[in-house]
């Protein structure tokens, strides 16, 4: 058996960034595509864009592709776990073994948008930002489709299902 590539998706706020450092900190390989592979640029093309501001910068965030591919085709780790959401999904989304989608409901949403500082995507004061999570959250149109995981759990719980689903063992 060949090495398992997983996607971690939902929308801003479900918890894909606190997914990934919880995998990571029971040992897993998880990479943080918002963090590690993302940038502004077209989502069809995949050409960098720059100045990018306001919301915007949701429809231009996208991953690197040869990046996603370079991981993909790296068989030292058993599994990956790719955390976070691109608008060129569709770009590498065969690559993955199972897509995982962490769902929450709309007041989990808005507590959890609170929470975040101001310089954060979606975070106080961001307005605008915080309207269009809620739209995509109520329409779905930003995720691709997957096994849904309800991330309204506690975080243990959330990755205990994430890990059960992957292998029988847990492991």
């Amino acid at each position: 058996m060949g090495k398992k590539n997983y996607l971690v998706e939902g929308v801003s706020g479900s918890g894909k960034t606190s997914v990934c450092n919880e995998l990571r900190r029971r040992g897993y390989h998880a990479v943080n595509g918002d963090r590690e592979l993302a940038y502004q640029g077209d989502p069809a093309s995949g050409v960098a864009v720059d100045g990018v501001t306001g919301l915007a910068v949701h429809a231009h965030h996208i991953w690197r592709v040869d990046l996603v591919n370079t991981i993909v085709a790296d068989y030292s780790e058993p599994a990956t776990f790719f955390c976070g959401g691109s608008r060129n999904v569709e770009k590498f989304l065969e690559l993955f073994d199972e897509v995982f989608v962490l769902t929450i409901d709309a007041p989990t949403l808005r507590q959890r948008l609170e929470k975040r500082p101001g310089d954060e995507w979606g975070g106080q004061g961001r307005s605008d930002e915080r309207a269009l999570v809620e739209r995509l959250h109520a329409t779905g149109s930003d995720t691709p489709v997957g096994t849904a995981i309800d991330a309204t759990a506690p975080l243990a719980v959330v990755v205990d299902d994430i890990l059960q689903r992957v292998s029988p063992s847990g492991n």
